[in-house]
């Protein structure tokens, strides 16, 4: 049996007390919590309308198309957020998006309360996805600017984490708001309603911080908006030049986008076997409740991996600890290859999230450590865009891998294989000498 270090307990007790006790920290988090349990409702009501009626069957094809279709914002507008905010104020930019998105998800339940499943109703859903990238973006690049430098790795565990298990939380009251009101249309539009009462909550946090306190650094571009616009590119290109040149940012970055067309395979592999393999296909109820499970223990997986990660990193390093992860994920693959099981499922998702957000906290680690604050913002719109995109490839290859039921031998072997191959390319990549940069 495995001894624990007391001192090593002492230290990561101490590592989180410190962040805690910064309040600008503590406002950063509130908000982050309350509008990511709000994206969970959000995403509760979507998933109900779109997926789990008893009218609406889904297909691989559409079900890897909504996946596509809900990332591509975050993908297009990415670099766009990226740019501004390191021109804009990131609190108003928080601000901002809340409050915006707060009316759009209104707009959405007026629609659904209404009956309007349409063309209309995706762009306005599309529309709040992309409001929320400035959100996430400036949530990431804010961070170094409200804990110590050495304390990003343990602020990385607790503020995605803890992010995530809002998601879960409010998932998991919207589902149960559903499950008081009983199915139907005008049930998901109480949801949507909820969602956007926590985004002007979320709202009200952030303005508790002062103007500049999240930066970006130095004397912001006060020119107009269209010559704003008209920068991006050449913003871009220097974001580019500038994550070239830092090459455990670049080398992070790669991996987490393999590990992500992976997890993105899986994840839609998971939907279809909750709805179609593991319940019977008629009964929407029961798929959307074993989808509601297999989340919530995903969800214990996330925060498992935001406890242990940075005790880990603090022994073995970052390197060791991403690889391990990825091997770990790898030896997933076997248990679902031998069978699908709802016990192998479900302990798989709790494995799943302990090593995907072992990684993600690894990686966001990296790229703020290893990159300019005043290119901060553009990196990490890269991170997304890469973090999506990896997503919608991941989606455009189920519709050739993936059957109707979810389940393929094929696929779990296939991944297992790309984690495997991940893990190794990023241990070449750390072992070479990197050029100093120009920058």
């Amino acid at each position: 049996m495995a001894v624990v270090d007391p001192t090593a307990q002492v230290g990561y007790l101490r590592s989180l007390r410190t962040v805690l006790r910064s309040q600008g920290f503590r406002r950063l988090l509130g908000t982050r919590l309350v509008s990511q349990a709000s994206d969970g409702a959000f995403q509760v009501g979507l998933t109900s309308l779109f997926f789990f009626s008893p009218e609406r069957q889904p297909t691989t094809a559409a079900l890897a198309w909504a996946f596509a279709a809900s990332l591509l914002p975050y993908t297009v507008v990415g670099p766009f957020a990226g740019v501004l905010l390191d021109r804009w104020q990131r609190r108003q930019v928080l601000l901002v998006a809340n409050l915006v998105r707060a009316v759009m998800v209104a707009c959405t339940a007026a629609l659904v309360a209404s009956d309007v499943v349409g063309p209309l109703l995706y762009v306005v859903v599309l529309a709040c996805l992309s409001v929320n990238r400035f959100f996430l973006s400036g949530l990431s690049a804010s961070l170094p600017h409200v804990v110590p430098r050495d304390q990003l790795v343990m602020a990385n565990a607790v503020t995605p984490t803890l992010g995530t298990s809002a998601v879960v939380a409010g998932g998991g009251l919207a589902y149960a708001v559903r499950l008081l009101l009983g199915p139907g249309d005008s049930s998901d539009a109480v949801v949507l309603v909820l969602a956007a009462c926590g985004y002007l909550g979320s709202a009200a946090i952030v303005s508790l911080l002062e103007r500049d306190r999240l930066g970006p650094d130095g004397v912001r571009d006060t020119a107009s908006m269209r010559a704003q616009v008209r920068s991006v590119a050449v913003g871009m290109r220097a974001g580019v030049r500038h994550l070239r040149e830092r090459r455990p940012a670049l080398s992070a970055l790669t991996l987490i986008g393999a590990h992500r067309v992976g997890y993105g395979l899986l994840t839609i592999s998971v939907v279809l076997l909750c709805r179609s393999y593991l319940t019977d296909p008629a009964d929407v109820d029961a798929g959307l409740s074993l989808v509601a499970l297999v989340l919530g223990v995903t969800g214990a997986g996330y925060a498992i991996g935001a406890v242990v990660t940075p005790w880990v990193v603090a022994r073995a390093g970052i390197g060791r600890w991403v690889t391990g992860c990825l091997v770990a994920a790898a030896a997933v693959q076997v248990a679902l290859v031998v069978s699908v099981a709802v016990p192998v499922v479900l302990a798989s998702a709790l494995l799943l999230g302990v090593t995907a957000q072992g990684i993600k906290v690894s990686v966001d680690s990296v790229v703020q450590t290893s990159v300019d604050d005043a290119y901060r913002g553009r990196i990490f719109s890269f991170y997304d865009v890469v973090f999506n995109a990896a997503f919608i490839l991941a989606a455009l290859i189920a519709v050739v891998v993936i059957p109707a039921d979810g389940y393929s031998r094929a696929l779990y072997t296939g991944v297992g294989l790309l984690y495997l191959v991940t893990a190794l390319g990023y241990g070449v990549s750390r072992s070479t000498p990197a050029a100093a940069p120009t920058t």
